[in-house]
């Protein structure tokens, strides 16, 4: 998502918040550890785009709807996460961002990738999008055939980016046959 949005012209500033518990998935899935400089880790390269917040800096610019934001997405977006911004608990950055988002009425696109569903969370994902919010989970395609988990986390980038007016050169598109 990050390489994405820092290679589209379309897109001047990116901000980016990583939450405690995101660290740990980094750590874990990703080999990449510490706060300091994580998003330009994440990038591959430093970018002129980027502004890293943390996510106890519900001061930040992002925090407040006078700050002129085009969007929002929480990539992945834990239950906790989703439970705080659809119950409108904004005790941090991605929460009070978000909650801003719904208020000013900003696309607001919430990943979440934890399955199964229970009760809660779609309870929880109702509300959310009742507020406003669309709820993507984070389910690759299969009829475009990836050939590596590469080309699906793209496609899914690619389709998430679309939705919020940013399509990409180069995504799959279904064609529909023809008459």
């Amino acid at each position: 998502m990050l390489r994405a949005l820092a290679a589209d012209d379309r897109v001047t500033r990116i901000h980016f918040v990583a939450s405690e518990s995101s660290l740990r998935v980094f750590a874990e899935e990703l080999q990449l550890s510490g706060r300091n400089n994580l998003a330009e880790k994440l990038l591959g390269a430093p970018s002129d785009k980027l502004r890293q917040h943390a996510d106890s800096d519900i001061g930040a610019s992002i925090a407040s709807g006078s700050y002129p934001t085009s969007a929002m997405i929480v990539l992945p977006c834990s239950m906790g996460t989703l439970a705080s911004i659809a119950n409108g608990l904004a005790s941090n950055l991605i929460h009070r961002a978000a909650d801003v988002c719904l208020k000013e009425r900003h696309p607001l696109i919430l990943c979440v990738r934890e399955t199964p569903f229970n009760r809660i969370h779609l309870r929880n994902m109702q509300l959310a999008a009742e507020a406003g919010a669309t709820i993507f989970p984070a389910i690759p395609t299969l009829y475009n055939q990836p050939r590596s988990t590469t080309e699906m986390a793209r496609q899914f980038v690619d389709r998430v980016l679309a939705h919020i007016g940013l399509p990409q050169p180069g995504a799959y598109q279904w064609g529909a046959e023809e008459d």
